[in-house]
């Protein structure tokens, strides 16, 4: 397993960061520094719009030093400049860095029409986000739901496009030891994007055997839009700190013209699951 596959395997733990801010509720008085790292083995998609799966492992982290925050949403890392110090509403706005590996290694891809396209570049993108949350909202005062947006680009020259990601996540304590949570997002891609990725011209056809193929380039619209489902256990008897355990099982749907394009109807699918498992031990 090589350092981007390790690195690309974190889209599959994408709430499992975000399940940490649920269990941090459950404190009355939170402290301002702290942090969560967790492992785990994920079964994802080989690549996105693949019908092919792979087991790999999903790292993730979570932290804040002096009430502001950090965490990782997969390979991206979001920081937030506005302190959070134990109010009931978090503003959150902030720089994001990431990078995309997917198809940047033929050894990750096991069709062999998709592997006859060739490799993509490492895209690396940045931007920023904007978001709220509300903690106190439905079943006990340390739930919370928040609702985000983050905006980023390849500076890399890969894709050389921009994405969109809204995203709404809701977690609740089940009690001081578990916690379950919710969330939807959607990717919003800018025509370069879609082009690069999911278009297929006339010496891709030829090597591949896949047809030709361009309209995911011809302009920009929603790739996917998917939800997960995330779970943790304590296995210390109190969530808030210590070892706990972490499920997540996710769908997403392709669509629109990515989800024609022939990488994803005829060599993969329009429909992609991810399942993960994982440990994370809060300091």
């Amino acid at each position: 397993m090589n350092h981007r596959q390790i690195v690309f395997a974190g889209l599959a733990f994408i709430t499992l960061g975000a399940a940490n801010s649920a269990y941090a509720q459950v404190k009355e008085v939170e402290d301002s520094n702290a942090l969560t790292v967790g492992i785990g083995a994920a079964v994802i998609p080989s690549y996105e719009g693949s019908d092919d799966y792979r087991v790999i492992p999903v790292p993730q982290l979570r932290g804040k030093v002096s009430d502001f925050a950090f965490w990782t949403r997969g390979p991206s890392l979001y920081f937030d400049v506005i302190p959070n110090r134990g109010q009931d509403i978090d503003l959150q706005l902030g720089p994001v860095a990431g990078v995309r590996f997917d198809r940047s290694s033929l050894k990750s891809i096991k069709d062999d029409a998709v592997r006859a396209l060739g490799e993509r570049d490492v895209a690396v993108e940045l931007g920023g986000f904007v978001g709220v949350g509300k903690t106190g909202i439905i079943t006990s005062d340390y739930d919370n739901l928040s609702v985000r947006v983050a905006v980023t680009k390849d500076v890399a020259g890969a894709h050389s496009s921009y994405i969109v990601t809204p995203a709404i996540e809701y977690f609740t304590p089940l009690s001081t030891r578990s916690f379950v949570g919710l969330g939807v997002s959607a990717d919003y891609v800018g025509k370069k994007y879609g082009r690069y990725y999911y278009d297929v011209d006339a010496a891709g056809a030829l090597a591949s055997g896949l047809p030709a193929y361009s309209r995911a380039g011809e302009g920009a619209g929603f790739k996917k839009i998917g939800v997960n489902l995330t779970g943790g256990v304590s296995l210390s008897g109190d969530i808030r700190k210590g070892w706990a355990l972490f499920a997540l099982g996710g769908y997403s749907r392709m669509l629109g013209d990515y989800a024609d394009s022939p990488v994803v109807s005829i060599a993969g699918s329009r429909n992609q699951w991810i399942g993960a498992v994982g440990v994370g031990y809060t300091f």
